[in-house]
Formats: structure tokens, C-alpha cells, sequence
């Protein structure tokens, strides 16, 4: 930890995290329209949004803050791969890593690792399909399009809302706190696919005032103090490759794991590298 990080990650550890975070989310969802836009014209300014890509360019159309940050694209504007096997990003952002789950350790960056039995919610059985298997970390900034997209055909099989901290998931903290991604509140959907099961977790950050998918709405807030978990049977949906699976309400980071000898990621698709939701990122292996 350089000390720059040290200055941005170590008084995060002492800050309310839910309560901020619950603030955040009155202020984003009010409709003060002086307020709201005034929120929102500082965001374009300052990450360079690109209002041209929007279904609803006006600012003035949206009721609150968080109605703008949770936006919606012009039809085709991210052409979903056509290739034989692809697995499509799920998102706009920048890869923070991508690699191999390695006797269950993901990595994180500069020599940190976590466990994806934690992740999971502390299931070992849950986590065993992803063993040895393949994994990305995609970062979602301020700048992004929020909504969140299926990287392949899939029936869902679990939901898992797993309690937690809210540290920030930015490149300096990613950097510096140790188990980050297993440390923060997130909820996991298991989907079973071509490649086998598909694990997409959505974790939340500080500022971020929810997390919710389309088959069940807003799952946090409220935070819980045990792991929550939701089967589906016979009634369990199925979203197609492409389809919006679920939404940050403020930014945060998304984590696609798959099995061993299930899917490998394309060459180019690395850490640092800058993604678009619908883009190739890598193949089901047959």
C-alpha cells in the first residue's frame, strides 16, 4: 500500500458504511428537480457521461438522480456478439482482473487474494462447481452504464444475499484492503448454462443505496446479519444471453465465475483492459 491508497482506504475502515450509504440513497432518490439536476450535471461534468448513448438524452426528464444513473441505452447501441460460443460481457466497465480460481483463491491485485467459498456466503458446496475454474472481476465507474446483462443463456437456480461491509471497490482500495470482494455485501445468482453452472455476483460498495435483479426487485437495502439464500425450482426463470439480469442503484463491481474446463476468456481480455456490455469476452469450451 503506497501512500496515496493509505490516505484514501485506511479512514474507511472507521466510517458508518450502511448509514452513509442509506443517506446516499435518500439524496439520489429525491425529486428536487433543482437538487437532482444539479447532481446530475456535476456527474456528466466531471466523469465526461455520454448523454449522446442514452434512450433519454434530457436531464430533465428524469425524476431523481438515481433514475438517471440507472439509465437506459438506445436500442443497439451494444451489438451483442453473434460468434459460435460466446460468452458476452455483462456490462459496461474495466476489467480489474480476469484469470484462473486457483485451489478456490481468486485473485485480487498486488499479491491479495480471496476465498470462493466466502465469497459464495461460506458454502463449500456452493462454491465447488468453480473450482479450478475461471473467473473475471469487471469495475463499473460513475461514468458507466449501470444495468447489468446475462453473459450467456441461463435458469436460475439460487439467489444468495450475503451481509457485509461497503468499503469503496476503487482501483486504490481494490489495491489496498485485504478479501475485499468477500468483505462487502454483494448477492450471487447461480445460473445453470451451457458451460455448466454460471455464478454472477453484484457487489455493493460505499454509496452504493441498493443492489436489485430482475426476478425479485431490490434486495438490499435492508442489510441482514446472516447470509440469505433463495431456491428456484420449476419456477425458475430463464434469461437469455444479453438480457438485463439486474442493476447497481449507484456503481459498483460485478464477478462472473465459471467452471473448470467449462469457458476460457479471450487473449485480450485482461486487467486494465475497458469493456462494453454485449462485446466478446470469451468462449464456452465444447
Amino acid at each position: 500500500m503506497n501512500f496515496k491508497e493509505a490516505l484514501t482506504t485506511l479512514p474507511q475502515y472507521l466510517l458508518p458504511h450502511h448509514a452513509l450509504s442509506s443517506l446516499m440513497s435518500k439524496l439520489t432518490h429525491s425529486k428536487n428537480k433543482a437538487w437532482k439536476n444539479l447532481f446530475i450535471k456535476q456527474i456528466i461534468r466531471h466523469y465526461g457521461v455520454n448523454m449522446a448513448e442514452a434512450l433519454v438524452p434530457d436531464i430533465n426528464a428524469y425524476s431523481s438522480f438515481n433514475h438517471f444513473f440507472t439509465r437506459e441505452l438506445k436500442p443497439g447501441i451494444r451489438p451483442l456478439s453473434t460468434e459460435a460460443n460466446a460468452i458476452a460481457c455483462p456490462c459496461d466497465g474495466a476489467v480489474s482482473q480476469a484469470g484462473c480460481i486457483t485451489d478456490g483463491q481468486i485473485f485480487q491485485a498486488k499479491g491479495k487474494s480471496f476465498n470462493a467459498t466466502d465469497l459464495l456466503g461460506g458454502s463449500a458446496e456452493r462454491a465447488e462447481p468453480f473450482n479450478n475454474g475461471i473467473f473475471t472481476t469487471i469495475y463499473l465507474s460513475p461514468k458507466d452504464y449501470h444495468r447489468l446483462h446475462m453473459p450467456l443463456t441461463g435458469t436460475l437456480k439460487e439467489m444468495v444475499h450475503i451481509p457485509g461491509r461497503l468499503f469503496s471497490v476503487n482501483p486504490a482500495t481494490v489495491n489496498s484492503v485485504p478479501n475485499l470482494f468477500a468483505r462487502n455485501e454483494r448477492v450471487a445468482a447461480i445460473f445453470d448454462t451451457d458451460a455448466g453452472p454460471m455464478a454472477l455476483i453484484l457487489v455493493g460498495a460505499i454509496f452504493v443505496s441498493s443492489v436489485e435483479t430482475v426476478w425479485h426487485g431490490v434486495v438490499t437495502p435492508p442489510s441482514v446479519s446472516k447470509v440469505q439464500s433463495w431456491q428456484y425450482g420449476k419456477e425458475a426463470p430463464t434469461l437469455n444471453i444479453g438480457e438485463e439480469m439486474g442493476r447497481f442503484n449507484m456503481g459498483s463491481t460485478i464477478i462472473v465465475l465459471f467452471g473448470k474446463n467449462k469457458a476460457q476468456w479471450e487473449a485480450e481480455f485482461k486487467a486494465e483492459k475497458t469493456v462494453k456490455l454485449g462485446e466478446l469476452i470469451g468462449r464456452i469450451i465444447d
